[in-house]
């Protein structure tokens, strides 16, 4: 049998400790990491091998040779394209005759691959993939599979909300000839976003092989140091090399001509490399250290790896570190927790290099420097970039000036040189200083930026592409948290990013080696000078102005001390609508609203709408994306129900329309839909989502039923400015009031809770939860939604907390009641 081993990684999320060798040389347990591939090939009696290389192949054919050195036959090839994972393979299509594995390089794994082979065989599958169970599926491509290990879904790269399963694609295949034939020779094609899905539409024998053992995509520094960590408490089956070495305080495995003083402390479990000198005091506890490492007197080393040729001086002291080969460590220095120093650097005498910095090979640190942001470009984002509502931390804390900067780098070197950018804020100082921070890094990459201050989301959303902008950025103070700031990063039709622009803007942003500009080609800051004029010119065009002059309509708009006071006064004026306006001028102090002024304002608007008898009473959000209404008689109206009300009116304006609206809401949408020959699609939750499905075509209506509307007609964005005169309009074209409409819409009530789940369980309950009710109606269009008895279940894990959502709707309330329940009560069976 053949394998083919793909050994084409560049290893960016590994820098600086790749920045001079490919990711599959990259040392795990002083043994590159391909080697621990070899050898599991070959003890799984697979001796012939085809490496596809790309990135510096000559490091790794260098290393490997034909492959006698280790039992095996090696023959290499390098496409001249970037052809895809399985387009790769189809170039190496000559020497697959039979049946073939296919294998990464860069992997650590013990898996039993005989056992994989022996059951894609007795499935007679053209396709096997061999999968594994993993706490945090996000990153790979998630899988289910039948009693018979047949794959039945198979996702690449989902969101929470998509999870379905902990079970994952590990990377490995075993795969006949035949489905070669599916694979184009002339084209980028990739194994799981082209070949196996194709396969699966198709009905072929695709199978899923669930393997026992260890198995880590060694995919980011953090999980490289993990990985060793794991070697070392023997959770996988590596060999340690160099002989055994027992003393009180652990064990050692010690390479040939390495000098140990009886003096040295070996604490826990080490790897010592070849040729290593380790002096008297040093101290090594649960280390890895390459060959010829000299370890000085009284150092003490804690959880770290050093590759070779390192040197450490006497009286230093290491944390939980990565050292790069043939780097220098003078006396007394110090590298803090989670610190990577890259290749031949050198790190003067009392010298302290700060925890989770990162420094780039070949820099040098002066006697007695303290650094810590990293050498050159900046220090690790601690977990995920971009959440539901963008980029979102801690003012000053998470989100300093620092970080904006690089945030706003990332995203100009996604954009490229020369691009011209879009950028706003709310009224709050500390937004001021974040956006100002993120337009340096825009323009040292070398784009244009175009400034409007203060502004509305919405007016931003519409400049963008008018004047050749090809992106935006929003700064504002959260509306939910004072604490924390929101940086919204939006494309060139101005909608938030899709979760595909996300990771590329993620990947740069952690490998931070993005291209800065020369300083003759740095960006310039203008001011767009027709912003406010596009956005209400297009506002006008799009509402039947003619029909507010016969209404004569009053309504009473509290603007909340957000910028749309700026340009939506203007537009009214302009309709001939009666407005009394509340709160219509600019704040710093008060952009975000606790729960408690959320409410205290929305009663005061009631009282003023009944006092004035005005016909409606609308509460903007800062953003003036969101609107909260209140009747003509003073009643707050409920968001879910101001949704479906306007739905009706939508409705009943445009026959056969297509509303979206979230699988969350309550199933009354479908029932007015067939009332008026229209029809509902179901969406994801999260905003870009909902944008999203608002670009579809005779799209009419979408809504979060959270207070945003979208009318597709105007912006495919939520615009609270426009949602206010557009609900006038169809109030006084059909001469209802909302009270009236209220009364239109059947009683419904969905119930909600949320239910507590560590991160590491939330995949493990969705696949419990597939397999429980696989048998019942269901729909996965975001979580997991189950049809009981004419009613409904929602469970949906959030994308930023530790917690699940579970949502459920029926005609009666004791049976809705009891399914919030048990479905509550199983989420929290099935995390255990």
């Amino acid at each position: 049998m053949r394998a083919i081993i793909m050994a084409g990684g560049f290893g960016t999320r590994l820098r600086p400790l790749t920045v001079n060798i490919p990711k599959p040389m990259v040392p795990m347990a002083n043994k590159p990491m391909m080697e621990h591939i070899v050898r599991l090939l070959k003890d799984n009696g697979i001796e012939d091998l085809v490496v596809m290389l790309h990135y510096q192949p000559e490091i790794i054919i260098r290393h490997f040779g034909d492959g006698a050195a280790y039992g095996v036959s090696i023959d290499y090839l390098r496409p001249q394209s970037d052809l895809g994972t399985a387009g790769c393979v189809k170039y190496a299509e000559k020497y697959l005759k039979e049946t073939f594995l296919v294998i990464s390089g860069d992997l650590l794994t013990d898996f039993n691959l005989k056992a994989a082979v022996a059951a894609h065989r007795k499935n007679k599958a053209d396709a096997s993939l061999v999968l594994t169970r993993s706490s945090n599926p996000l990153a790979f491509g998630v899988v289910i599979v039948d009693e018979n290990g047949r794959i039945q879904r198979f996702l690449e790269k989902p969101s929470w909300g998509e999870v379905f399963s902990d079970t994952i694609n590990t990377g490995i295949y075993i795969l006949e000839p035949s489905v070669l034939k599916e694979i184009p020779s002339d084209r980028s094609f990739d194994f799981s976003k082209n070949l196996f899905p194709a396969l699966l539409e198709a009905k072929a024998p695709l199978y899923g092989y669930i393997a026992e053992g260890y198995w880590k995509d060694v995919g980011d520094l953090t999980e490289y140091r993990l990985a060793h960590s794991e070697i070392l408490e023997q959770m996988v089956k590596v060999p340690y090399p160099g002989h055994k070495r027992k003393s009180k305080a652990g064990i050692s495995y010690v390479g040939p001509k390495s000098e140990i003083s009886s003096k040295a402390v070996l604490d826990g479990v080490n790897i010592i490399g070849e040729s290593c000198r380790i002096e008297d005091r040093a101290k090594l506890t649960n280390c890895v250290i390459g060959n010829h490492v000299t370890i000085q007197a009284g150092a003490d080393l804690t959880g770290c790896v050093l590759w070779e040729g390192v040197h450490v001086g006497s009286e230093s002291t290491l944390q939980e570190a990565v050292i790069g080969a043939r780097t220098r460590l003078a006396d007394k220095s110090h590298i803090g927790e989670g610190a990577i120093i890259g290749d031949d650097c050198v790190i003067g005498h009392a010298a302290a290099v700060h925890s989770n910095v990162k420094v780039w090979p070949q820099k040098r640190i002066e006697d007695g420097a303290v650094l810590s942001t990293s050498l050159i470009w900046g220090d690790v984002w601690s977990r995920r970039l971009f959440g539901a509502y963008g980029i979102t931390g801690l003012c000053n804390r998470e989100i300093t000036p620092e970080l904006a900067t690089r945030i706003g780098a990332a995203y100009g070197a996604f954009l490229g040189e020369g691009a011209y950018v879009t950028t706003s804020r709310d009224a709050h100082m500390a937004s001021r200083m974040i956006k100002r921070a993120v337009i340096s890094g825009l323009l040292s990459t070398g784009v244009k930026v175009g400034d409007l201050r203060t502004a509305p989301i919405p007016v931003v959303r519409y400049e963008i592409g008018q004047e050749g902008e090809v992106g935006g950025i929003h700064v504002r103070q959260s509306p939910f948290d004072p604490s924390l700031v929101d940086i919204k990063l939006l494309d060139k039709t101005g909608v938030d990013l899709s979760s595909g622009q996300e990771r590329a803007i993620e990947q740069l942003f952690l490998r931070e080696d993005f291209q800065r500009a020369t300083p003759d080609r740095v960006g310039e800051i203008i001011t767009p000078p027709r912003a406010q004029e596009y956005y209400r010119a297009g506002f006008l065009k799009a509402v039947q102005a003619s029909i507010f002059q016969s209404a004569k309509m009053k309504i009473v708009i509290d603007y909340a001390f957000s910028s749309a006071s700026m340009i939506l006064p203007d537009i009214l004026g302009r309709l001939g609508i009666e407005v009394v306006s509340l709160n219509a001028y600019l704040s710093a102090q008060r952009v975000t609203k606790t729960a408690e002024e959320f409410q205290t304002a929305l009663e005061r608007l009631s009282t003023i709408v009944l006092t004035l008898k005005a016909d409606a009473g609308f509460l903007i959000d800062t953003g003036a994306e969101k609107v909260f209404l209140v009747n003509e008689k003073g009643r707050r109206i409920p968001n879910e129900l101001a949704l479906f009300m306007i739905a009706k009116l939508v409705m009943r304006a445009n026959k056969g329309a297509l509303l979206g609206v979230p699988v969350n809401l309550s199933g009354v949408i479908e029932r007015l839909a067939e009332t008026h020959q229209s029809n509902v699609q179901r969406l994801r939750t999260a905003p870009r989502y909902i944008m999203e499905a608002s670009r579809q075509k005779g799209m009419k209506l979408v809504g979060d039923g959270i207070g945003g509307f979208i009318f597709p007609e105007f912006q495919p964005c939520f615009d609270a400015m426009f949602a206010i005169v557009k609900i006038a309009e169809l109030l006084a074209k059909y001469k209802v009031s909302l009270s009236a409409l209220e009364g239109e819409i059947p009683e419904f009530e969905t119930m909600h809770q949320k239910v507590p789940c560590p991160w590491d369980r939330k995949g493990v309950v969705m696949r419990r939860a597939i397999e429980a009710v696989q048998k019942e109606p269901n729909e996965l269009v975001d979580g997991i939604k189950i049809f009981v008895n004419g009613s409904w279940v929602l469970m949906l894990p959030d994308p930023d907390e530790a917690t699940f959502h579970v949502w459920t709707e029926s005609n009666d309330k004791s049976q809705a009641r009891a399914l919030l329940k048990e479905y509550s009560q199983k989420i929290q069976q099935w995390q255990n």
